[in-house]
């Protein structure tokens, strides 16, 4: 929280110095302790209402889908950045009570349970392996998300939990992404329209790629909430400005070897567990 403040602090410094007219990157100068001006309980409010500005949506809950096996990044990346939506309020939503522990096996402490929540202004489903693949055949889950998508502003999904969102029937026949791994049969698995995209909008509907996909998508959302000074500013909060040391990260840019190695070992993990689903023998 305290973080937080101090970036809300200098960006308000920022409304002064600037006026709220842009700058270019070769324009735009390092504050200095000298530049920016006092800031004060008494001003904070408004000089923050002056920047932060005024939105065509009102997104003040964020739900995010947590459940075992759940991908750490596809977690936690979008709940960073859209957790910095102004007001927002987050909230990690279970499937059941009690702690979850994510592929990584690091265990996270929900805030409730799908049973209690009956609305959020924004959805994020987040990907990960079998605990994925089972909610994409969870009549109880995807029942949720159909209730809970009447309402939304927006509903996302990260990476594989395209596959859960997907499975409630609401992609279909609209244009998403999802995980690199046979992403073209899945989606058409359920009538939704593949593009080998980062991330799509299609109308209420964000759909990222895989894993760190999702930041990118998240950002996207934040842009289309809160604009592109507020995004830039969340982006310098986490210096998010990639820089791989090697090509790779898209079966465009793999090498085929790579490709295919990791293509075998993905269908060894996913396909008997969804012929078995397929099939409702137990698994």
């Amino acid at each position: 929280m305290k973080k937080k403040m101090n970036l809300w602090l200098v960006l308000a410094g920022y409304v002064l110095v600037t006026g709220c007219q842009p700058t270019s990157p070769t324009q735009a100068e390092e504050p200095t302790g000298e530049t920016l001006p006092e800031i004060t309980a008494d001003n904070h409010d408004t000089l923050m209402d002056q920047w932060v500005g005024t939105s065509s949506y009102n997104i003040k809950t964020l739900g995010i889908l947590v459940y075992d096996g759940v991908n750490d990044l596809d977690l936690m990346g979008p709940k960073y950045v859209l957790g910095q939506l102004w007001g927002v309020q987050t909230q990690l939503i279970a499937l059941e009570p009690g702690n979850i522990t994510t592929v990584m096996g690091t265990e996270i402490v929900p805030n409730t349970v799908i049973d209690s929540v009956d609305q959020v202004d924004l959805l994020v489903i987040p990907g990960g392996f079998r605990g994925t693949i089972l909610g994409a055949y969870d009549d109880r889950l995807l029942s949720w998300i159909r209730k809970i998508d009447k309402t939304t502003t927006f509903t996302a999904s990260v990476c594989t939990g395209g596959w859960i969102l997907a499975a409630t029937g609401l992609l279909e026949g609209k244009k998403a992404t999802t995980n690199w791994y046979r992403a073209e049969e899945m989606l058409a698995k359920y009538g939704a329209n593949f593009q080998n995209e980062r991330f799509v909008q299609d109308g209420k509907y964000w759909t990222s790629a895989g894993v760190t996909a999702g930041m990118d998508m998240s950002l996207a959302i934040m842009k289309e909430v809160r604009g592109e000074d507020y995004t830039q500013a969340v982006m310098l909060d986490m210096e998010y400005d990639p820089a791989p040391p090697v090509a790779g990260g898209s079966p465009e840019t793999t090498k085929p070897d790579v490709y295919q190695m990791m293509l075998a070992m993905y269908d060894m993990g996913v396909q008997p567990l969804m012929d078995s689903l397929e099939n409702k023998t137990p698994n």
